[in-house]
């Protein structure tokens, strides 16, 4: 209702001006509505492309480790950054990435270059962004698919070990058909927030110098709904884009229904 409406906190839902699509329109219109959508976008391109497969690479690698109290280790050390929150890593990013004190650009200087100034420059901040969301979520993540792979049954292995299959033959044939409809479950739910980027993983590392690769709708609705008060107009954008989520679910699951034969409904 909001979204329809130039609302009013005193007034309510029932008292506020009903204004049409306005916001929608004032939204469409904004000079800078391609960059946001673009930036959102391409960002979220790349964390499926990059961020997505890489909790499934990382489980089927700690499925291959034998030794029980080794994969425990392993499975606790890259579980630990995601209880931390986007404040924290960027502040280790913050001490990586600086030009003065930063580990990488001392490493940089000691090959004879100059230091780079990785939060400064435009080229480096996707990479930066997708980067540290893959540091922190690739563990957590990852326990989704190693419970997939432990619902597949040993007798499978057992049966590929007999006919002469391998390590990398079992992985084909076995773990990844076994994984498909986990991997596809969450695949088709990360197609329908695709317009979703996490608000603070981009806030932190977000400067006037990278608006132009860096501001996406999530920024610009935090920047005119807190610090300006227009609820209306941020509720309107909020509708947008649950608007083109669900219909790029809707898309993604008759793709995925006719292709695999997984579906979310």
């Amino acid at each position: 209702m909001i979204a329809f409406q130039d609302y009013n906190v005193y007034g309510g839902f029932f008292q506020s001006e009903w204004v049409g699509f306005k916001w929608f329109q004032q939204f469409f219109e904004f000079i800078h509505f391609r960059r946001l959508l673009w930036n959102t976008v391409a960002i979220s391109f790349y964390q499926l492309i990059f961020a997505f497969p890489a909790p499934i690479i990382l489980a089927i690698l700690l499925n291959e480790i034998g030794r029980m109290a080794l994969r425990r280790t392993i499975q606790t050390i890259v579980y630990v950054p995601h209880f931390l929150s986007w404040v924290i890593i960027a502040g280790f990013g913050y001490m990586l990435l600086s030009p003065q004190i930063g580990l990488v650009n001392h490493v940089v200087k000691a090959f004879g270059y100059e230091p780079i100034f990785f939060l400064q420059e435009t080229s480096w901040f996707r990479f930066i962004v997708v980067g540290s969301g893959i540091w922190k979520e690739m563990g957590w993540s990852a326990i989704v698919f190693l419970a997939a792979i432990a619902g597949i049954s040993p007798a499978l292995y057992e049966a590929a070990r007999i006919d002469g299959a391998g390590r990398w033959k079992q992985l084909l044939h076995i773990t990844l058909p076994g994984m498909l409809p986990t991997i596809m479950l969450l695949l088709l739910l990360k197609i329908g927030h695709i317009l979703d980027l996490g608000f603070e993983q981009i806030y932190v590392f977000l400067n006037p110098i990278t608006y132009d690769v860096g501001d996406v709708i999530d920024t610009y609705a935090y920047r005119e709904g807190i610090m300006k008060t227009k609820y209306s107009f941020t509720t309107a954008i909020g509708l947008f884009k649950s608007v083109v989520g669900f219909g790029l679910l809707i898309i993604a699951n008759r793709i995925s229904r006719s292709t695999t034969g997984e579906r979310l409904f």
